[in-house]
């Protein structure tokens, strides 16, 4: 493992990291920094919790240093305004010794805020962190010097074309030089995206660290469980933990984060829902409550899994199985940041048993099975075969009656 003063960084740098607490570099760092340094086009596969913020930001922070230059030198592109936030305090809290100024655009603000961030592009900023749609909208008014941009940056490659911003990248990149270094930062390395770095980067060298893999210090752990019982588990797992200060609970809907967090507010915990409900400043107040430790359990959908840095998680809870085996290694990379402990327990239903043996066959480990604490009817069988169960369509006239029936009988007996 590489020291970071063995990288070629500048010492005040140096100087910077070792002040925040951190000697040594992660392996996306110590193999990202010395390619961005040399000026290569860079396309780097690295997951959550590896690193890789700092990795790209050291070195182009290195590259602007004591940079005198009015127009913006960086444009950093990211798919949330949590994730745009998140880069631009990192770069406060580096920037401040290397003499670099930045703005994060994203949505969702006022117009006030929308002067703001318009009087400080047209003074010049070292570096812009946006988001597309915000990127685009100041873009198209004309005001933004970029005839002197010398890097570009994607982070989170794949959620920005998950989510459907192809076509927003492309544009934004017509507007940009032509010559420039430009650096490509995703979790997967999928078809769309060998697809957006053929179109856009020039002889790129590759990196790929730990795919899919959660961090070693991760204990999994996974209840078998009917879907009535979770809440009442979800009660128990947090009470039977009174030590966990810092708590996120992922669940599939907004509606089952809303109904979730008034059930444990009812039972005096100190919790706080998060979802795209939530207007800018709430979620702003939210997040910083929760990294205050103000907020003892956070509640949210997948807006949380990526691009929110809290570094001691204690606990991670998967109320819902996430559908995309990717998105259950980006939940439970909450915990266990930086070489610390984390604990990451799963929920699973029997509709869910197909989602989880995807999941296991990604991360190529079988996930502890715990049984239920005493006093829980018992939960369904877990099986390797994990085969989609097929809806029930019973067949005849009378089947949209039958159906209802089935559904009926089947929550009374859940109740039950």
């Amino acid at each position: 493992m590489a020291k970071f003063s063995e990288l070629g960084l500048h010492e005040d740098l140096i100087e910077a990291i070792s002040w925040m607490g951190f000697e040594n570099a992660t392996p996306i760092q110590e193999k990202a920094i010395p390619t961005i340094l040399k000026g290569t086009d860079l396309i780097a596969c690295a997951q959550t919790g590896t690193g890789k913020t700092a990795a790209f930001l050291l070195p182009i922070l290195n590259l602007l240093k004591d940079d005198s230059a009015e127009n913006t030198r960086c444009m950093v592109i990211c798919p949330t305004r949590e994730l745009a936030i998140q880069i631009d305090q990192q770069i406060q809290a580096l920037g401040y010794f290397a003499g670099i100024s930045s703005i994060p655009l994203y949505g969702g603000g006022s117009g006030q805020a929308w002067e703001q961030e318009k009087k400080a592009i047209k003074q010049g900023v070292n570096i812009i962190v946006a988001t597309p749609g915000k990127l685009i909208s100041h873009l198209n008014l004309g005001y933004m010097k970029l005839q002197g941009l010398t890097h570009l940056i994607l982070d989170e490659a794949d959620r920005m074309l998950d989510i459907g911003f192809f076509d927003d990248i492309v544009k934004i990149i017509n507007h940009l030089p032509k010559e420039r270094q430009t650096l490509m930062f995703s979790a997967t390395m999928d078809p769309k995206i060998r697809k957006l770095a053929k179109h856009i980067l020039k002889d790129p060298q590759e990196i790929s660290i730990a795919i899919s893999k959660p961090a070693a210090g991760i204990l999994q752990a996974a209840y078998m469980c009917h879907d009535y019982q979770k809440t009442d588990l979800v009660h128990q797992l947090i009470s039977d933990k009174p030590s966990y200060k810092t708590i996120i609970i992922f669940c599939s809907t907004k509606r089952k984060v809303a109904d979730l967090t008034r059930s444990l507010q009812k039972k005096k915990v100190n919790a706080e829902a998060i979802s795209s409900d939530l207007d800018q400043k709430e979620r702003e107040k939210v997040l910083s409550q929760f990294r205050a430790k103000q907020v003892r359990v956070l509640v949210g959908t997948d807006v949380v899994s990526r691009g929110i840095d809290i570094a001691d998680i204690n606990l991670v809870i998967n109320y819902d199985v996430p559908t995309d085996a990717e998105d259950y290694v980006h939940r439970i990379g909450r915990t266990a940041r930086a070489d610390t402990t984390g604990v990451a327990i799963t929920l699973i239903n029997d509709e869910e048993i197909y989602k989880f043996n995807k999941i296991e066959k990604l991360t190529e480990k079988d996930v502890m099975k715990v049984p239920l604490p005493p006093g829980f009817e018992k939960g369904p069988e877990y099986t390797k075969s994990g085969k989609k169960r097929p809806s029930f369509r019973p067949k005849g006239r009378n089947s949209r009656n039958n159906n209802r029936s089935y559904n009926n009988n089947r929550s009374h007996n859940k109740r039950r």
